[in-house]
């Protein structure tokens, strides 16, 4: 059983960029595609383009020859969660992810499921990653609104170890966690960071960021960037400048 998105050799500074394809149409996403496939490791499909265009969206950037990180954040009982991971491999995704706030036996579940269906697909292993907190909430968020009274930095070590413990290949997790996740988690673990914005950026409603040099060397393995490329008016001298950055982290 292979695996799509791990690697041996280190990631090339555009291989570590997902770009977000946030946007409102299949079209502006697929043209997006053609412009930057080049360019950057992976497209990231989220709730907005998936709601419209359904798992078709996936296949038809994987046609383009794109590389695709399914951003669903499957919560569910652990058989629903399951399914719609066996599902996520046969499309084809290079990552795909799962909240880890489900628990251990949602996160197992997923694991187990990705690996039987590359297996009867024969197919690549995507890497399957736990999201632990969302990078719009901070400490005040967590406290008061989900009654968690641990930090947020507690709370995201506590959900990354727990995610390892259920075989998952890593986690989503602000690049304010990195660090602390590196010394927490021993072995080979990846570390995919939204929450990044590079210097010239505005930092819209993230609110734990940090830049792409700062991120990779803080040791994040991939990054999610949206806005600051897609409002650019220029979005390959956008992802370049982000690369240069990358570079100077690394």
């Amino acid at each position: 059983m292979r695996s799509s998105a791990t690697h041996n050799a280190p990631l090339t500074p555009k291989e570590r960029i997902i770009i977000a394809l946030d946007l409102d149409s299949d079209r502006e996403a697929l043209l997006l595609v053609d412009e930057l496939i080049g360019d950057v490791g992976m497209f990231k499909v989220g709730h907005q383009l998936f709601t419209a265009y359904g798992p078709d969206i996936v296949r038809r950037i994987r046609d383009k020859g794109g590389r695709v990180f399914l951003d669903l954040k499957y919560h569910d009982i652990p058989n629903t969660v399951a399914k719609a991971s066996a599902e996520a491999v046969k499309l084809g995704v290079s990552i795909f992810n799962v909240h880890a706030l489900g628990g251990l036996d949602m996160m197992k579940a997923a694991v187990v499921a990705a690996k039987e269906e590359a297996d009867r697909q024969r197919s690549p292993l995507p890497l399957v990653l736990a999201v632990t907190i969302l990078t719009s909430m901070d400490d005040t968020a967590l406290r008061r609104e989900l009654k968690i009274n641990r930090s947020l930095r507690r709370e995201v070590c506590h959900l990354a170890e727990l995610a390892q413990r259920a075989g998952m290949s890593g986690v989503v997790a602000s690049p304010r966690e990195i660090t602390m996740l590196r010394k927490a988690i021993r072995g080979r673990f990846v570390v995919l960071t939204p929450g990044v914005r590079p210097a010239w950026a505005d930092k819209d409603d993230q609110k734990r960021i940090m830049s792409p040099g700062e991120a990779v060397a803080a040791g994040a393995d991939y990054l999610v960037v949206g806005r600051p490329v897609l409002k650019s008016p220029d979005r390959r001298a956008a992802v370049h400048k982000i690369i240069h950055e990358i570079e100077q982290g690394l």
